[in-house]
């Protein structure tokens, strides 16, 4: 139970132990021993780790994939040059290896300085 409070956020927790629960006295019985506690300690100590900082970042094996796993803004369908960008002829597609997503907004409006083929990264 002590490592199931921890992963609910407990950050103090009181569990007796003994050298041995044989020894004479009414707290022995229910106590853990020693390596029973590093057990209960390792437990707690791999919920603290599973659960961070609390600050969401990238794991290391996620920046390997994140030109394949984010996405780019891309011609929806041919765009002449001088023909504005709609929410008709922009969308966004993987890879994320051209313009980011976010600058949507900013291109909606504008010219197209020169043309674009269909699913052409801008």
């Amino acid at each position: 139970m002590a490592i199931a409070a921890v992963a609910r956020g407990a950050v103090v927790i009181e569990k007796h132990f003994t050298l041995n629960r044989n020894m004479p006295g009414p707290d022995h019985k229910a106590s853990l021993e020693p390596d029973e506690l590093g057990r209960m300690v390792a437990g707690i100590r791999d919920v603290e780790a599973a659960l961070g900082d609390g600050i969401k970042r990238p794991t290391a094996s996620e920046w390997k994939n994140r030109d394949i796993a984010r996405k780019s803004l891309v011609a929806a369908r041919p765009i002449k040059a001088g023909e504005l960008f709609t929410e008709g002829n922009l969308t966004c597609k993987r890879p994320g290896t051209g313009v980011s997503p976010f600058k949507y907004w900013e291109f909606l409006g504008k010219t197209a300085d020169r043309a674009y083929s269909d699913d052409e990264l801008m």
